[in-house]
């Protein structure tokens, strides 16, 4: 039964095309809404929640994302399988492949995204730029069309003055990407740029830009609908990176003001109306130390660090997704939407921190989630769940959300204590770490700052962040000191647990110090 909240809808049942805690997460808004889910999954998924959450579920073949979920015709016919009327593509994957959203479209499904046009018009970085140029949008100087040569990029390399930056013009995540600071370095980063995207992206063309040092990487929300309306809704400071890929993002940012906000606000929604945007997108941008900004690119697609503008907005944007794809109006008027608090997102990833990072496989044994006032956990495995090669090293996403910047630390600290996860190496350390470090908590932060950082972050000594691992200590040094010294009276179960249970409070309270 449809809710009563989601009137008259072109459709009553909905394909998600993706795996994982988006699938999960909109698997949820469609429950809410009252609509029919339908899962997609692979060999490997076969058990995964996702599968399990949905009304329905169809297998799309084996666990390489090659041969499963990058194949649009295997997706169309799930569709069509099970009468699905609508396809939600999440993020990654198909999401931002312009001709699988014409192919949903073609075959007479509803696109929950953009249109094919719009992802044709923002997928190419280059294309973008032309674009959003046109439409009086600030680009970071450099090329619109991609270079012909290493002769060529020398040339506009002299002109903008080194360093400069080297970027595939489709794709991103850092692939086809790199910094040169001299001539002599040109041709071979070129080369190899051209490479990586290629293999990548399969579109070895690449641009050059001047390389702005020490800015913040700061994006903007917007959201539209069919009627004309297009709004933004707010920033994310998302300058915590790790080889151009995102580690933990937050919003607000510290170095926005209310008038910078509504500039930029203002320049997204106009990048986006060149466009013909329609749905939930990102404009990222570049600001620089002086409060300039340039516009990077758009995801045409729902991020995966969306819920921290939800938290601070009270928007749900998944379920907008699906509204605006059923012709809905929204309701909200752009002076209304203003931040609310604090929110900060740790994307909690299968990686060994303390081994660079090394991807990490196998079964997870133990779990126990987060809980309390102001923390959401969107997670896609659980106790059982087996964790490989195949896909992106991301389990979950823990986000906080209180009154203030230093409250939503302090509950983000809070929460990474109470996070265990056995059998896999995952990064909490990693972002434990974050939140006790000084330059973090009072926001002196840029896209090369964690770079900088990490070798001094990773030579500290593991502290005793694991509450189960120091009770198990506490535990057994209080039995070697019943048997070092015989006490008048023998110590029941229950005065050695206490025992254990002091020690591992001391010893907490000792690491917090």
């Amino acid at each position: 039964m449809i809710s009563p909240e989601f009137p008259n809808p072109l459709f009553t049942k909905l394909l998600v095309a993706n795996r994982g805690e988006i699938a999960l997460r909109v698997i949820r808004a469609c429950r809410e809404l009252g609509i029919a889910s339908v899962a997609v999954y692979s060999d490997a998924d076969a058990t995964a929640p996702h599968v399990r959450a949905a009304d329905e579920a169809i297998n799309i073949g084996p666990a390489p994302a090659a041969q499963s979920y990058l194949l649009g015709e295997r997706i169309l016919d799930a569709a069509r399988r099970t009468g699905a009327q609508a396809i939600h593509p999440g993020y990654g994957f198909l999401s931002e492949r312009e001709w699988f959203a014409r192919a949903v479209r073609d075959a007479g499904f509803v696109w929950v995204g953009p249109p094919a046009e719009a992802i044709a018009a923002l997928g190419s970085k280059t294309a973008a730029r032309t674009l959003v140029v046109a439409a009086g949008v600030p680009v970071v100087p450099g090329t619109t069309p991609a270079l012909q040569d290493a002769a060529e990029a020398l040339a506009v390399a002299l002109q903008f003055g080194f360093p400069v930056l080297l970027k595939a013009a489709a794709g991103g995540g850092g692939k086809g990407m790199r910094v040169v600071h001299a001539a002599d370095e040109l041709a071979g980063a070129l080369a190899s740029a051209q490479r990586e995207a290629r293999n990548a992206f399969g579109d070895d063309a690449v641009y050059v830009e001047k390389y702005i040092d020490g800015p913040r990487h700061v994006e903007i929300q917007v959201l539209g609908d069919m009627h004309g309306t297009m709004l933004h809704l707010g920033e994310r400071e998302c300058s915590v990176q790790r080889r151009h890929q995102k580690m933990i993002e937050e919003a607000p940012s510290v170095a926005v003001s209310p008038e910078l906000r509504a500039r930029m606000g203002a320049t997204a929604v106009a990048a986006a109306r060149a466009a013909g945007y329609v749905n939930a997108g990102t404009c990222e941008f570049l600001l620089d130390q002086d409060g300039n900004y340039y516009f990077l690119e758009m995801n045409t697609r729902i991020q995966v660090e969306h819920p921290v503008t939800e938290l601070v907005t009270g928007i749900d944007l998944v379920q907008w997704q699906i509204r605006i794809a059923a012709g809905e109006a929204l309701p909200f008027a752009q002076e209304s939407i203003v931040p609310r608090g604090w929110a900060i997102e740790c994307r909690i990833t299968s990686e060994d921190f303390q081994n660079g990072f090394l991807p990490s496989t196998g079964r997870v044994s133990y779990m126990k989630i987060p809980s309390g006032p102001g923390v959401r956990w969107d997670g896609g495995i659980e106790i059982g769940s087996d964790v490989g090669l195949f896909y992106d090293p991301m389990l979950a996403k823990l986000i906080v959300h209180a009154a203030t910047r230093d409250a939503a630390i302090a509950r983000m600290h809070r929460a990474l204590l109470e996070l265990e996860i056995e059998g896999v190496e995952t990064s909490r350390e990693f972002h434990l770490r974050m939140m006790e470090d000084v330059e973090f908590r009072r926001g002196d932060i840029t896209i090369q700052w964690l770079e900088a950082k990490l070798p001094e972050l990773s030579a500290v000594m593991p502290p005793e962040h694991d509450v189960r691992t120091a009770v198990i200590a506490a535990a057994l040094m209080a039995e070697r000191d019943r048997n070092a010294v015989r006490p008048a009276a023998p110590a029941t179960n229950a005065t050695a647990a206490n025992a254990a249970w002091q020690r591992a409070a001391r010893l907490e309270g000792l690491r917090s110090s």
